[in-house]
């Protein structure tokens, strides 16, 4: 005889009277729901510099597109990374914890309104909490050098009108972030002009590049308010250095700070491949603990999970430790 299963014995029984747990998205809009709170995002590029933000216990990350660029192509920040470049990082950096929004960047959305829509979904689809578009032309640079050029206000907003269709489209959810880089060529009143009309088509966040004054700063987000306002605060940029309590005093929601890792790998690391290039020897930093292992790095990067997980499914690879 062959024995008749209901569908809710088959069921595994944490799964009957549990909740799923919130996607990035939906952590991100509660994080932005709190009046009082400021997202902080420290600026990560691949697996393990996301991995060491996640072990100092940040609520968010944020990937940067120069630190993708860089990581990935080992070019400067010009507008080479492709959709899938930046998708495919993102999607990797969210799936290491799901419960952790990952922001990314998405430059210009690499096309016309397809091309937008496209990119939108791809990133719903990778789990990514949060994206934003800009109005630079589709050669692109880093918003903070110099000689910028942008598209005219209808490009723009049509790239904010697709990323917003396509999310309407989409099952899953995203909270898209308008970007201008209008400042620094158009002013300040034409930046934010481009900025409220975003919101007006269904942007969640405003994100005014190139601020170069703590008075633009506050003006900006007074003038955009209710919305959450962005501040980048990318280090040797244009922007002066704000603390985040200073940010949210100002009144800005979400800071970045997309250089933060790409800034100190540059040091530490130069300084050690110098000095073996130099002595023929290797020195580490002995503060904090003395000399970090393999197990050390790997355990950053989920040795225990990993091993947990393997036990607990009944295999035997790692019984004898590692």
């Amino acid at each position: 005889m062959v024995e008749e299963h209901t569908v809710e014995a088959s069921l595994p029984p944490e799964t009957s009277n549990t909740q799923p747990p919130l996607t990035g998205s939906a952590k991100l809009r509660r994080l932005l729901a709190e009046p009082d709170k400021i997202v902080v995002c420290p600026g990560v590029y691949d697996g393990f510099t996301a991995r060491l933000a996640l072990r100092a216990g940040f609520e968010c990350l944020y990937m940067t597109g120069a630190g993708t660029t860089m990581s990935r192509l080992g070019m400067a920040d010009l507008g080479l990374a492709t959709l899938n470049d930046m998708r495919d990082n993102a999607g990797m950096i969210a799936s290491l914890d799901r419960s952790i929004p990952v922001i990314a960047d998405a430059d210009t959305g690499y096309g016309g309104p397809l091309q937008v829509g496209r990119t939108v979904s791809q990133y719903i689809s990778a789990g990514i909490a949060a994206l934003h578009l800009e109005d630079q032309v589709l050669n692109k640079r880093c918003g903070h050098l110099s000689n910028k050029q942008l598209v005219p206000e209808e490009i723009y907003l049509a790239r904010i009108r697709a990323a917003v269709n396509a999310r309407r489209q989409s099952p899953g959810d995203i909270v898209i972030i308008a970007r201008t880089d209008a400042l620094a060529s158009l002013g300040f009143q034409t930046a934010t002009a481009r900025l409220k009309k975003a919101i007006a088509i269904g942007a969640d966040v405003a994100f005014l590049e190139g601020l170069t004054s703590q008075t633009d700063a506050v003006n900006a987000c007074k003038e955009l308010a209710p919305t959450p306002v962005l501040l980048n605060m990318a280090h040797g940029g244009v922007t002066p250095t704000f603390s985040v309590d200073e940010a949210k005093q100002m009144g800005f929601r979400i800071v970045i700070f997309p250089s933060l890792a790409l800034n100190q790998v540059y040091k530490s690391v130069s300084t050690a491949f110098d000095l073996l290039r130099r002595e023929g020897v290797v020195s580490y930093d002995r503060e904090g603990g003395g000399d970090p292992s393999l197990r050390d790095l790997f355990g950053v990067c989920g040795l225990e999970d990993a091993m947990r997980f393997d036990r607990d499914a009944g295999g035997d690879m790692y019984s004898d430790g590692v």
